[in-house]
């Protein structure tokens, strides 16, 4: 009875993990930590959202199981919301399923079409679920780029000339979590014209689809010609309304896979509390200049946070999309690794921030800053990480660091 579990054996340490114990330590005992390491939203969700949850759950009968599958009036509002945001048609009985959260959804559609050898495509780096909602299913991993180039296109060409058995399944993540990297309905297109000449399932995970900046609107994989024959998108109420702690998702797209996918939810839950369903059919239902309001609001933080983390001595890219920028370790420091620059990130500047490698070795020499503390917070941060710098002889800019 010491044998190691099965799927136990097929997954690693999880390395984010190790941050997370080091970031609770210290606020435990008393530090100011600034959390930029998790994409834990610090909004509250509006308010005749949280009315509509005090209201239905005050009826008595709103406390049995609810339906699997999701409410009736969850799938259309989702429904609705694909039509009105892309011109996408859905039927709410066959092509729309409520899952827990996108990760859920993900994990539960894993197991529903996975069998044990098969092979299955997922970028990295990547968010853990895309690969390892796979793996706990019994699959093998092939690892594809993220940047969403030519070299992406031949790298999905030789996955499927040389990898036996031929990959059953390509998972997409646009805007990319932790890359933040997005793509245009050109790119999509090509995408499902290769799954259908290859006879291939694309799963992509639309988790970000408000959060895009400069003007620059994301698209859902739906929105290319024939999509549906072949693909099924995930997102979620977690950003866009602020509602991460509810864990409410969606899976919308080809019936063929939402069968499956609702035929095992039926043996696994009973779906989501009820008056949490009817809470986010206002969300998506009700006024929607939330969404704009959070939009612009990461927009404000990822602009501090570039032009704050600069003057301090650590360029960063721009992210287009997402609430996360992807961080290229300063040059001098680079040495370090991702995950030994953000223990001493924590315990010396007092910042917590992901460290790539969690994501995917191709994730080393990176680490994820999520733009969850307000524009002090993250001036603080600068500051903190400008003194932190100079400790270790790297040469930075004159000033005050914000």
């Amino acid at each position: 009875m010491t044998e190691e579990f099965y799927r136990m054996k097929r997954l690693p340490p999880y390395v984010i993990a190790e941050t997370n114990a080091m970031r609770a330590a210290a606020r435990a005992a008393g530090e100011d930590v600034i959390d930029l390491g998790m994409g834990n939203p610090d909004l509250a969700p509006p308010d005749h959202v949280i009315e509509k949850l005090i209201e239905v759950t005050r009826k008595p009968d709103a406390h049995g199981y609810s339906q699997s599958k999701g409410l009736p009036g969850l799938r259309r509002a989702q429904a609705d919301y694909y039509l009105r945001r892309f011109s996408v048609e859905l039927d709410p009985e066959t092509e729309v399923i409520v899952t827990m959260g996108s990760k859920e959804g993900l994990a539960s559609l894993a197991t529903a079409i996975t069998e044990p050898g098969d092979v299955v495509l997922a970028p990295n780096p990547s968010y853990p679920i895309h690969t390892f909602g796979f793996i706990i299913a019994g699959a093998t991993i092939r690892s594809v780029p993220t940047t969403p180039d030519e070299h992406y296109f031949e790298s999905l060409e030789r996955a499927m000339r040389f990898t036996v058995p031929r990959p059953k399944l390509l998972v997409t993540n646009y805007p990319a979590n932790p890359t933040a990297e997005t793509v245009d309905l050109a790119f999509y297109e090509r995408l499902v014209a290769f799954a259908k000449e290859n006879d291939l399932w694309v799963l992509s995970d639309l988790a970000y689809s408000e959060l895009y900046y400069d003007g620059k609107p994301t698209v859902s994989i739906l929105q290319a010609k024939d999509a549906k024959d072949v693909a099924v998108e995930f997102t979620s109420l977690s950003k866009t309304y602020s509602m991460a702690g509810w864990r409410i998702g969606f899976a919308v797209g080809n019936p063929r896979l939402i069968a499956a996918m609702a035929r095992v939810k039926s043996y696994l839950d009973y779906g989501a509390f009820t008056p949490i369903q009817a809470a986010a059919v206002a969300a998506l239902n009700g006024p929607q200049d939330i969404v704009e309001k959070n939009r612009q609001l990461y927009h404000r933080r990822r602009d501090v946070l570039i032009d704050s983390f600069a003057r301090s001595g650590w360029e960063i890219p721009s992210p287009s999309a997402s609430m996360f920028a992807w961080a290229p370790l300063p040059t001098a420091l680079r040495h370090m690794g991702s995950l030994e620059f953000s223990k001493e990130l924590l315990t010396q500047a007092k910042v917590a921030v992901a460290a790539g490698v969690g994501y995917g070795e191709q994730g080393e020499g990176y680490v994820r800053i999520a733009l969850v503390e307000n524009e002090q917070r993250i001036r603080q941060a600068a500051r903190s990480i400008k003194r932190y710098l100079t400790s270790k002889g790297v040469n930075v800019p004159s000033g005050q660091g914000d």
